[in-house]
């Protein structure tokens, strides 16, 4: 007999996630979307658009975005949880608006929501929680108003064992893919690049910011110290980004990847690897940051370079991060019932909170009222 659990108070589970183009005429307007507010002409748009169109105009995002709420139902029947899940996007179809519509005509009184960004800044967890409060703002009557869904954001899992843990696997098996190789290969952690000054807000005021970089550089080493657990090699690792975007004299997190593969290439003999896995850490599936920016203009540039480079799996449909889903909504359950659950959390900065606080990863255009945050 599948284990049975109480998620009480909740009565339906939200994944919620960025949303992507699934045809070429999607892909400019969705690109609008994302960008809507920041005075990028179209040309600019269309530009980047390009990307996409190596793909045939389609986002692997939302494809991925279904097996996970697949495989996430079949492990809550699994376990006894009979409970409703819901899909809604930020910047394309299925939006937030329809699904918190949806949720209000079909009854639903309080839901917990996954999001499929695992930091801390405005761009990963903030604005998502914006955007959850213009979802439940348009339901009549508003968020005060009868019809209003209350919505309640599960706490950021990037050092939850089950979603590093596969990170972990995934980096052992590029080693492994690599041969001889993968004794001098360095680990090169990927992650979404974003201006300084949205890191250095990033996470809350009081705690002087920094969250975006801190929690990435924790999720990294643990990640290569269980690698070297695993395989008696101090590999040496270091973090790297992709997919800046924006104006030039705008300051963003660097070294960017392709850079950062130049420099390493050009390491005297001695210093320079053999070669690197390239572990985007940073994205919770293969996003088109990672198929066009690591395994498409990476692998090109290491290829170019001489230098032997595998990528990493992201953690996807791995039973143990569909999993996190289900351990966080019955975490957060049982601490809205007044029990004291265990926190599951690997690394040096341990579980973070239920509530993001008031002064927390700041909106870099002027403050928004955004929902699942403490009382200021």
């Amino acid at each position: 007999m599948p284990d049975r659990a109480d998620v009480h108070p909740y009565d339906a589970l939200l994944l919620v996630s960025f949303g992507g183009p699934e045809k070429p005429d999607d892909v400019v307007p969705f690109l609008e979307n994302v960008t809507r507010g920041r005075g990028i002409p179209r040309e600019r748009l269309e530009q980047v658009g390009e990307h996409y169109f190596l793909f045939g105009g389609r986002s692997p995002i939302n494809d991925q975005n279904r097996a996970f709420l697949a495989a996430l139902r079949s492990d809550l029947d699994a376990h006894g949880l009979d409970l409703p899940v819901y899909w809604g996007n930020r910047n394309w179809d299925p939006y937030l608006t329809d699904a918190l519509a949806q949720m209000a005509a079909d009854g639903v009184r309080r839901a917990a929501c996954f999001v499929t960004s695992a930091y801390s800044s405005w761009s990963s967890c903030r604005q998502y929680r914006e955007n959850l409060f213009d979802a439940v703002d348009a339901l009549p009557g508003g968020v005060d108003g009868p019809h209003a869904v209350q919505l309640d954001k599960l706490r950021h899992y990037f050092n939850h064992p089950g979603f590093l843990e596969p990170v972990v696997d995934a980096t052992l098996a590029a080693l492994g893919d690599l041969g001889p190789a993968a004794a001098g290969a360095r680990l090169v952690f990927v992650t979404h690049s974003i201006p300084t000054a949205m890191n250095d807000a990033s996470g809350p005021a009081e705690l002087d910011g920094g969250a975006y970089l801190a929690q990435h550089l924790s999720a990294a080493a643990y990640v290569a110290d269980r690698v070297t657990e695993s395989t008696g090699v101090d590999h040496g690792h270091e973090l790297a980004f992709c997919s800046r975007s924006g104006s030039p004299a705008t300051p963003w997190l660097e070294p960017d990847v392709n850079d950062r593969l130049e420099e390493l290439a050009a390491l005297p003999a001695g210093e320079r690897p053999d070669a690197v896995v390239m572990v985007p850490v940073g994205f919770v599936s293969d996003h088109m940051e990672v198929i066009y920016d690591l395994d498409t203009e990476a692998m090109e540039t290491a290829e170019r370079l001489g230098l032997p480079a595998r990528r990493a799996a992201t953690a996807g449909v791995d039973p143990r991060f569909v999993a996190v889903a289900r351990e966080l909504l019955l975490e957060r359950a049982a601490a809205e019932r007044g029990a004291q659950p265990e926190r599951p959390a690997v690394g040096g900065i341990g579980p973070m909170w239920d509530r993001c606080p008031a002064t927390c990863c700041a909106n870099p255009q002027g403050a928004r009222p955004a929902l699942c945050q403490a009382p200021a």
